[in-house]
């Protein structure tokens, strides 16, 4: 297996950034982390002929959170076609029609005050 020694530089050089499954060199099943309470370090072992190998990061598993949603979450080009939204006579800035539809911005916190945006029935444009 000469690929195996190159995978093992390249997860080196990834870093914690990206986690891959591990599988073992014996009987090619999934290795599963387990801890070493001897060593105090983190392994993968594998649960059916219990081969194991060092983990090379004390990451197993990464869960990154998007926490900025935006203000105009879920706005499509057809939102000006909805006839159960509010219209204004607001001027767009992008094609010069003055019928727009406007609805509050999706932002629910306590810093953020009360921001109105504006859909351009003709061309899509969202302004505020």
């Amino acid at each position: 297996m000469s690929s195996s020694p190159a995978s093992t530089s390249d997860e080196a050089n990834k870093g914690v950034d990206q986690i891959h499954f591990k599988f073992c060199r014996e009987c090619s099943n999934l290795l599963y982390p387990k801890e070493d309470r001897a060593n105090n370090r983190l392994m993968f072992i594998c649960r059916t002929c219990h081969v194991g190998e060092p983990a090379a990061s004390p990451c197993v598993y990464q869960n990154k959170l998007n926490n900025q949603v935006g203000d105009t979450a879920g706005v499509t080009q057809d939102v000006g076609s909805d006839p159960t939204l509010p219209r204004s006579n607001k001027l767009c800035p992008n094609c010069g029609e003055n019928e727009a539809v406007f609805f509050q911005s999706q932002q629910r916190s306590a810093e953020t005050g009360m921001k109105l945006y504006y859909v351009c029935c003709t061309c899509g444009n969202v302004f505020m």
